[in-house]
């Protein structure tokens, strides 16, 4: 019941704000990062959080559902609305290409691998003229009045973010789920027993990379201009990393509490101390807090201690 309310808020949002906030615009657009990273923070946590293999190289199916759409539309004049889950299904074709790579190996290796794969693709998406190289690719602007321009990418990304959740509860409480959390706590264990761990871990790998494209693409259009640096950046990745585990990695609820605490506080010191060190020193203590109060995750943590609410109880 406390899912079905959050998801009938999440889309009546944009019509609540309007009334409320004068800065309606700048509301949505808190609203769409905080879906954005919903949708990416919870499908990472598929492979980082049921599976237990930390990849920060995640950007690339970011990049992919981005570019993909981008492209569509700039030579084809295909709507990246409409073209969503095309984009989520190349970010799913390279996932599982790059799963089948990076997969062979483990533990700290494993992370080394998938940042490579980043900067590797960062390099190719650099020199590769068609998409505009380093300069990026400009998008043509999407038509719709000013003051309501960002509602069609606020509900185009709520259904990524939903998306993401609910794909996460379906693996939470699967076989494969199941299989992916053995894998977690032994691997040598879970093949003993059966489990085929090489192909749990490469479909988890493509799996988490869906709706990090469809966010990609929604992500992309909004900002009308491409560049490799906004999608392979390693801090987009790393925040993705992140916000699972502040909310609780290997946990449904979790990555959405993380995702919702850490833009909310990323908001909340831009608004009062600017683009400063001072944002950077009060975001760094307030996630040092976190990690030291709850070191499992706020989900993992408060479940753990039996406080955790009912309404944050989706495992």
């Amino acid at each position: 019941m406390a899912l079905i309310i959050a998801i009938t808020l999440t889309l009546l949002f944009p019509l609540i704000a309007y009334p409320i906030f004068d800065s309606y615009a700048y509301v949505l657009q808190i609203g769409l990062l905080i879906l954005m990273w919903i949708s990416m923070s919870s499908s990472w946590n598929i492979i980082g959080g049921f599976a237990g293999y930390i990849s920060l190289g995640h950007g690339v199916f970011f990049a992919v559902g981005g570019y993909s759409a981008g492209l569509a539309l700039a030579h084809w004049g295909i709507s990246p609305f409409l073209f969503l889950p095309v984009a989520g299904l190349a970010a799913m074709a390279v996932g599982f290409v790059a799963g089948l790579i990076t997969l062979r190996t483990r533990g700290p290796a494993f992370i080394v691998a998938t940042i490579a794969m980043l900067f590797l693709f960062l390099l190719w998406f650099d020199n590769w003229e068609f998409i505009g190289a380093s300069s990026g690719l400009d998008l043509p602007l999407f038509q719709f009045p000013i003051q309501f321009l960002k509602v069609p990418f606020y509900y185009a990304m709520a259904l990524s973010a939903m998306g993401a959740v609910y794909l996460s509860y379906r693996v939470a409480h699967s076989k494969f789920g199941l299989g992916l959390r053995a894998i977690s706590q032994d691997e040598t264990k879970a093949e003993v027993a059966g489990i085929n761990t090489r192909w749990y871990k490469v479909w988890a790998f493509a799996l988490s990379a869906f709706f990090i494209g469809t966010a990609g693409a929604v992500y992309g259009y909004s900002l009308t201009h491409l560049r490799p640096l906004t999608f392979f950046a390693i801090a987009v990745a790393a925040r993705m990393v992140l916000m699972a585990i502040i909310g609780g990695r290997g946990t449904v609820a979790g990555p959405v509490v993380g995702a919702i605490l850490i833009i909310g506080v990323n908001e909340f010191a831009v608004r009062q101390f600017g683009q400063t060190e001072l944002n950077i020193v009060f975001i760094g203590v307030i996630l040092v807090v976190a990690l030291l109060f709850f070191p499992e995750g706020i989900v993992g943590s408060l479940r753990k201690a039996g406080r955790l609410p009912a309404f944050l109880d989706w495992d």
